[in-house]
């Protein structure tokens, strides 16, 4: 029998938020007081780290500014049984942490994420970010046949076998898209808690920047559609390449059957280059396509090995 005590660690990662740290700590100590509670400080320029330090907590700093930056470390530097990861903003309810570690402790779920956009007031998001997640929710669904309702929640419970194979790689706030998509790749199961989204505090302000995060986000729909759907990026690429190439060829060949000529040379160069990029995109996400498949067969059947140790 297994004596060895169940270790449960709430990480928060911060970045000036002297006037809402104390109280989520303070929420969480007495929600959860088996948890050790642990605040990464992001390079904060006021009294956040002193303030969490104050009122219990253990504080890391992390120098590289960027909440990815702040989310790997925290993997690397933390050993637990089970991680809680929640925004310092005072936004998540410290009431709902058993109900979104249940199904991890179960065994139901490698992930709980809080789902915040069902239980929110409209001055919790700002228009633009409720489209982005929503852009990136449905392409994320699209490409892993999932239901998720809420992609960037910052309030989320993973176990230890998913922090120790699960890479980070992304530097700012996209990061809890990455670790969404990289979850499901690897095969691991995600479950959504329905939890409230409160305003943030007076005096306290978001750190998101609406058009820098939301250039960002268009980035990151991107790069998800090269590395998980090569076929459709590369192709749809190659059929607008293909179309200019077609509509262009048209007026080449109704030219050449005036009187069997070609006065539009340079036409015809673009016709032709672009027929030429058109297919060579579309054979590029096929070869893409292949490779990618067969590398995600073999990493999961390496984790399939590891586990199995």
């Amino acid at each position: 029998m297994n004596s060895q005590k169940t270790t449960i660690v709430v990480l928060i990662p911060c970045l000036n938020e002297e006037i809402t740290i104390g109280k989520v700590i303070r929420d969480f100590q007495e929600a959860i007081p088996e948890a050790e509670i642990i605040v990464f400080d992001n390079n904060s320029t006021d009294r956040t780290a002193n303030i969490a330090e104050e009122s219990g907590a253990k504080v890391f700093h992390e120098l590289r500014p960027g909440k990815g930056h702040v989310i790997a470390s925290m993997f690397r530097k933390v050993k637990a049984d089970y991680y809680v990861i929640v925004d310092g903003d005072d936004t998540y309810s410290a009431e709902h942490v058993r109900q979104l570690l249940k199904p991890v402790l179960e065994g139901n779920a490698e992930m709980a994420v809080a789902s915040r956009l069902t239980e929110y007031s409209e001055q919790s998001f700002r228009p633009l970010h409720v489209f982005g997640n929503n852009l990136v929710r449905r392409l994320v669904n699209w490409i892993f046949h999932s239901n998720l309702t809420d992609i960037m929640s910052g309030y989320r419970v993973c176990s230890r076998e998913l922090v120790q194979s699960v890479p980070i790689f992304s530097s700012g706030f996209e990061v809890e898209t990455e670790i969404t998509i990289r979850t499901m790749d690897y095969g691991f199961r995600i479950t959504e808690v329905p939890v409230p989204y409160r305003n943030r505090p007076e005096g306290s302000s978001s750190k998101l920047r609406t058009f820098h995060d939301g250039f960002r986000i268009l980035s990151e729909i991107a790069r998800i559609a090269k590395a998980y759907k090569p076929f459709t990026f590369f192709g749809a690429i190659g059929l607008v390449f293909i179309i200019i190439g077609g509509i262009s060829g048209i007026w080449v060949i109704l030219d050449y059957l005036e009187d069997e000529y070609v006065n539009k040379v340079p036409t015809a160069i673009l016709a032709t280059g672009t027929m030429l990029l058109g297919f060579g995109s579309i054979g590029m996400g096929i070869l893409l396509n292949t490779i990618n498949y067969r590398f995600r067969e073999n990493l999961r059947l390496m984790h399939n090995k590891i586990n199995s140790r």
